[in-house]
C-alpha cells in the first residue's frame, strides 16, 4: 500500500487547539493508491513554525499564518516522518513526505 501524496492536495487532520494558542496534530487521514482512506495516529510531533515569510526546502511557501509540523507515524510497523502544513488563513492542512527533509 502506497500513499498518494500531492503537496497541493488538502488532507484531513484531527488536531487539538490548546488554550495557549498552539496546535497539536493528533491523527491524519491519507488516501492510498486504491483510493482507500488510511488513518494514522501521530506518535510524536515537533512544531517547526517561525515568524515571517519563507520557503521550505521542498518549495512550499510559508508565512506567519502557516503552521508546520514534523510528525512521526507508523506505516507497516516502520516509523515514518511526514511534514504537515496548516494554513490558518484558509483553514486547510497539507502533507509532504520529502527526501529533502532527511
Amino acid at each position: 500500500m502506497e500513499m498518494l501524496l500531492d503537496k497541493n492536495q488538502n488532507i484531513d487532520v484531527i488536531c487539538q487547539h490548546k488554550k495557549d494558542g498552539s496546535i497539536a496534530p493528533m491523527k491524519v487521514r491519507l488516501q492510498d493508491e486504491d483510493g482507500e482512506y488510511q488513518i494514522f495516529l501521530i506518535k510524536a510531533y515537533k512544531c517547526l513554525s517561525r515568524p515571517g515569510s519563507f520557503s521550505m526546502p521542498n518549495g512550499i511557501s510559508a508565512t506567519s499564518h502557516t503552521w508546520q509540523f514534523e510528525c512521526k507515524i507508523m506505516v507497516f510497523n516502520i516509523e515514518t516522518s511526514i511534514f504537515l502544513f496548516y494554513n490558518a488563513h484558509d483553514n486547510f492542512w497539507r502533507v509532504d513526505i520529502s527526501p529533502a527533509h532527511g
